[in-house]
């Protein structure tokens, strides 16, 4: 078999230069494509970002005693304008509650008090019963639903195992629900302007 390199200026030298810079370039070529697919996992979508990003909400619309609901992470938040009679019937009932004062922390500090809101007028909460994830529904006074006590101040029920809570989201005693529904970080960015899942301000 003869050994004997091609001369360096001769056509089989040439040839075999270009045969290498071709094999070096597919070959780096199939390097990224193998790459960029597993930098892009690496990468947050578009859909994760959004999920944990905070929800702006206009609720100048929102009419006294109505009841929105937003998306935050996946969780549906309920956004309440109280009325002055769903915010007087808070009170005179603290003794069948498993935490009236809201001392489990569920809650920022900011809404640790007997309306669990920044603005009393406008309640803020994440729909889901803390018993299995339930959604419960809102019950007004008065409703007539055989579901709630005659004396029902007004708030809401779960329908799948019977927890209810206050106009507050305290939970009442002996239910399945152990704790009240969870209050969200949120902050008011203008009069009627709410931001969920961001509270720098309102700490600050």
């Amino acid at each position: 078999m003869d050994m004997t390199l091609p001369a360096p200026g001769s056509p089989a030298n040439a040839e075999r230069r270009t045969w290498i810079m071709v094999t070096s370039a597919a070959g780096g070529a199939a390097a990224v494509a193998t790459a960029i697919p597993f930098v892009s996992t690496l990468a947050p979508s578009e859909r994760a970002k959004a999920a944990g990003a905070p929800v702006e909400v206009d609720i100048s619309s929102l009419a006294p005693g109505e009841l929105r609901t937003v998306e935050w992470r996946g969780k549906p938040v309920w956004i309440v304008r109280r009325t002055p009679e769903m915010l007087a019937s808070l009170n005179g009932h603290d003794d069948q509650l498993v935490d009236p004062k809201s001392e489990r922390k569920q809650q920022p500090d900011y809404a640790q008090n007997a309306t669990r809101s920044i603005n009393p007028e406008v309640f803020v909460a994440v729909g889901i019963c803390t018993h299995l994830g339930c959604s419960p529904s809102k019950v007004n006074k008065g409703s007539g639903n055989p579901s709630v006590p005659a004396d029902w101040p007004g708030g809401f029920f779960c329908p799948c195992h019977g927890s209810t809570f206050d106009g507050a989201g305290r939970v009442f005693k002996n239910k399945p629900a152990p704790t009240n529904l969870e209050i969200p970080p949120h902050v008011y960015v203008a009069e009627n302007r709410l931001l969920i899942g961001e509270d720098k301000s309102a700490a600050a």
